[in-house]
């Protein structure tokens, strides 16, 4: 009688944390999709946006200019066949994965290992600040993430001899569908292969059978991605030459340490808030193994270490190959904060004081609360349309649109589909082929000859310098200024606390 009260009580306490589970994400979706229902776009997004316009085949051959694989583009695209070129649409697909992730707190790793480290996982997927600064982009960052946390759920079940033909199949799809939508994603899925390789091969005398499997869905893997492989080292050639990216300590530093938590605070706040919460984290291991509670928890403790190995080397990795390409960068992270989540959540639900655990969690929910209102504040301000608006005003049929800052420019180019424009590649970078994205309306041009011949109104699209219309159009003659206007907005914002609004100059001479 006693042992099955006892049975009661405990069905009880799964019911009420699965109920809890249940409503902290539906709570948690509806938080993070506040943002969302806003038209505002920028640089990366506007790609997304503009690549989603062209067939598949053209996203292929496109895309593959990029510095991104492409299966996020072709999503995207069948997406705008179903619902149309629609921004809010995109902007919800984003938080899609978000949410898909945190049901698998429920539907795996409370399966998988334990309830409180369900729903922590749940939790963190929400709520962590990263997630509400990316969740809404018109980017790949959350899919893959989501493929890639999968690729590793399910490589940990295999390693767990769970490894039916189902398991292989997900693991194997995933594994490709990572390396298909980031290059963080081939480190990670790749990474995930080697763990299972080398733990096949060592165990290869009762693992043969495993082992002969693993081979076979790898060679199927590679060959699945070969098609890719031409673009990718045309890619690989861009980045060692033009790309962005800078390596700047201490800088880098904080931001890769902090990225996850710091919202729109700064990164100092990030760094430090990271560091204590590794060092609880570690706290809590040692305590365990120390009291011998490791062998009653093995599966679990193993499960965190690795990820959280498989998460520090795929950071190692970047700055090894950043020593020579610069490719380290804190919002690429995001792609693997999946793994991150699990190694907290799962540790974090071993600690005995539940007072502490609710502390960290109050902490990263207020943080992602100031950030998120920051964002919805940012997202829906007056100004950041005004320029639009401006333009769609005065705007004539012939006018045709000039800049040479692909940021502010690119953002006219999916506004502005019925006048021609020009991108104006002053440094010459290798993007022209990229660039097909915003084709028929925006050409990129190596230089203004095609003005010789032109006869009528120009837009002149500028930053807060005007550095296009004073080096090329202000002191020519043949160059009558009719208007100039500024515009400031919003939005862009605290992206990396990186972006603070975009500043735009309208400029309109004719010719």
């Amino acid at each position: 009688m006693e042992k099955n009260n006892a049975l009661i009580v405990v069905k009880n306490k799964r019911n009420k944390i699965l109920i809890l589970n249940i409503i902290i994400i539906i709570l948690g979706s509806i938080f993070i999709s506040l943002g969302a229902f806003h038209s505002n776009v920028w640089f990366d997004e506007s790609y997304s946006v503009a690549i989603s316009n062209h067939s598949i085949i053209d996203i292929w051959n496109i895309g593959g200019h990029d510095v991104h694989p492409v299966f996020y583009y072709i999503m995207l695209r069948i997406i705008s066949i179903i619902f149309g070129n629609n921004i809010i649409i995109y902007r919800l697909f984003s938080i899609l994965p978000v949410t898909i992730l945190s049901i698998l707190g429920i539907t795996h790793i409370r399966k998988d290992f334990d309830e409180k480290t369900g729903i922590l996982f749940s939790f963190l997927t929400l709520f962590l600040p990263v997630i509400t600064s990316y969740a809404l982009q018109i980017r790949m960052y959350t899919w893959v993430m989501l493929f890639v946390t999968i690729t590793a759920i399910y490589a940990n079940r295999i390693y767990n001899k769970k490894n039916s033909v189902k398991n292989w199949i997900i693991f194997a799809l995933f594994s490709l569908l990572s390396a298909y939508t980031h290059y963080y994603g081939v480190m990670a899925a790749g990474i995930i292969n080697l763990v299972l390789f080398i733990y096949f091969l060592k165990n290869r005398k009762i693992q043969k059978r495993n082992l002969i499997i693993f081979i076979i869905q790898a060679i199927c893997e590679v060959l699945l991605y070969v098609p890719w492989l031409y673009y990718f080292i045309q890619q690989l050639m861009y980045v060692k030459k033009d790309f962005w990216i800078k390596l700047e300590f201490p800088e880098t530093l904080f931001n890769v340490l902090g990225i996850q938590f710091m919202g729109n605070f700064s990164n100092i706040f990030g760094f430090c808030f990271a560091i204590c919460l590794y060092i609880y984290l570690g706290f809590v291991i040692y305590k365990y193994i120390k009291e011998n509670k490791v062998n009653n928890d093995n599966n679990i403790l193993k499960a965190a270490i690795k990820s959280i190995c498989i998460y520090i080397s795929v950071i190692l990795v970047a700055l090894i190959i950043s020593l020579k390409s610069p490719i380290l960068y804190p919002r690429y992270l995001v792609v693997i904060t999946g793994l991150l989540i699990f190694f907290i959540a799962s540790i974090m639900s071993k600690e005995k004081s539940t007072y502490i655990t609710i502390e960290i969690c109050i902490i990263i929910f207020v943080t992602s609360l100031v950030n998120n209102i920051s964002f919805i504040n940012n997202n829906y301000d007056n100004s950041n349309m005004k320029q639009i608006e401006y333009l769609n005003e005065n705007i004539k049929e012939n006018d045709i649109l000039i800049y040479s800052h692909i940021g502010n420019g690119s953002v006219f180019a999916v506004n502005f589909k019925d006048n021609k424009q020009y991108f104006y590649n002053y440094y010459h970078w290798e993007v022209k082929e990229a660039y097909k994205a915003y084709e028929p309306q925006m050409e990129t041009v190596e230089n203004l000859d095609f003005l010789n011949e032109y006869s009528g109104r120009i837009w002149i699209i500028d930053t807060s310098d005007q550095g296009f219309y004073n080096s090329f159009i202000k002191n020519n003659d043949k160059f009558n200024l009719i208007s100039s206007k500024r515009f400031n907005t919003k939005y862009p914002s605290n992206f990396d606390n990186e972006y603070s609004g975009y500043e735009y100059y309208l400029t309109l001479v004719e010719k």
